[in-house]
């Protein structure tokens, strides 16, 4: 059976165990991939430098090229460490070469694949599924984000209060690099024994009330679209991608959800307040125009809205997303007279102002070319 490690225990496998010839870094959070592979890295050449490093890109790269630079001999070392990035842009012609190779890799070299995905219906990625080990670098859960925060918040010296650390899992949008640049700038900012409150992260992140996920959430569920598409608007037309701006609402509405079966197991008010940082005595309005039918809808139409984001072929990324707010705020008013269930194609694209505070999630950018 294949070995799927997280980050965390690669670290601790490459203490105890020897060098394999084959990983796969695997999963769309950026910077535990690019971690991973620093630290693959480190652990192969050390401070050689790149005299036995070679580094290829799947939407460029030929497999026949790949199989050689693998298949050469390190030079005044034990091992070659060779990096396939974008491996899931491979043409299926150009994976057959290294088909031969995963089954008898070189045991001198270490080679790395990196891909946020990949198409399991294809030989080349069934065959390196289980051949390699895989490193998975899927966006932390709830229950995973907190553990890391307080763990990057020490490495930097910073200590946060309970209120700074939620803030920024909001503001963030479960992208680490964008919770790690607030860390940074906090540890900078705040000096001295006291912690980092939540004033400290709105303060040195600059954002403008009224185009959070969490204020998006509030305008669903009042039904407000004309409100709903314009925070929209303003986000997209800061420069945050939809595919961005869609996991930060998926991400709102696990909340929701989470803090519905509190209240139903008998929590209190104030803790649910707290969790959805509002007024405690408008939780149960708000959570009221989201009943169980109106989030199961919700997560089928995230999954497919996803699809069709990644998909490319299915319509422009802004109307994709106005329909999908637009059957939101139907789903929290469901005996609203229907007046449209189609946005209309203009619809909350006025001027805005640079600036955005959803919570996002995004792939990583081509680095070290």
């Amino acid at each position: 059976m294949a070995t799927v490690l997280t980050g965390l225990q690669l670290e601790t496998a490459l203490k105890q165990q020897s060098l394999g010839p084959l990983y796969l870094i695997l999963g769309e959070e950026d910077l535990l991939r690019d971690a991973a592979l620093a630290l693959l890295k480190t652990t192969v050449l050390g401070d050689g430098g790149d005299f036995n490093y070679e580094q290829f890109y799947g939407d460029e790269a030929g497999g026949s090229d790949i199989v050689a630079a693998a298949s050469e001999m390190p030079v005044f070392a034990e091992r070659r460490f060779v990096v396939v990035k974008s491996a899931e842009k491979l043409p299926a012609r150009e994976s057959e070469p290294l088909l031969e190779y995963l089954g008898d890799p070189n045991e001198t070299t270490t080679l790395v694949f990196v891909s946020p995905k990949l198409d399991g219906r294809l030989k080349f990625s069934q065959a390196l599924s289980k051949t390699a080990v895989t490193i998975d670098c899927s966006p932390l859960r709830d229950g995973q984000l907190g553990p890391w925060l307080a763990r990057e918040a020490a490495r930097l010296g910073v200590r946060l209060d309970d209120d700074a650390g939620q803030l920024l899992k909001e503001v963030s949008g479960g992208s680490l690099y964008a919770v790690r640049r607030e860390l940074e700038k906090l540890a900078a900012y705040v000096t001295g024994d006291r912690p980092a409150t939540a004033a400290d992260v709105q303060m040195l992140r600059g954002t403008e009330p009224g185009i959070s996920v969490f204020d998006l959430t509030i305008a669903i569920a009042a039904g407000d679209r004309a409100r709903t598409l314009s925070i929209l608007a303003r986000n997209l037309d800061a420069g945050e991608a939809p595919l961005r701006i869609l996991g930060s609402l998926a991400w709102q509405y696990r909340r929701i959800w989470k803090v519905q079966d509190l209240v139903r197991q008998g929590g209190r008010d104030g803790e649910a307040a707290r969790t959805l940082r509002m007024d405690p005595m408008k939780v149960r309005s708000f959570l009221s125009r989201f009943s169980d039918g109106h989030l199961q809808t919700a997560l089928r139409l995230f999954l497919e809205a996803d699809a069709r984001l990644k998909g490319g072929s299915s319509g422009h990324p802004r109307m994709i997303l106005e329909r999908l707010l637009w059957t939101l705020c139907d789903l929290a008013h469901p005996s609203r007279p229907e007046i449209s269930r189609r946005p209309p194609a203009s619809a909350g694209r006025g001027p805005s102002r640079p600036v955005s505070n959803v919570r996002t999630v995004t792939r990583g950018n081509r680095t070290g070319r």
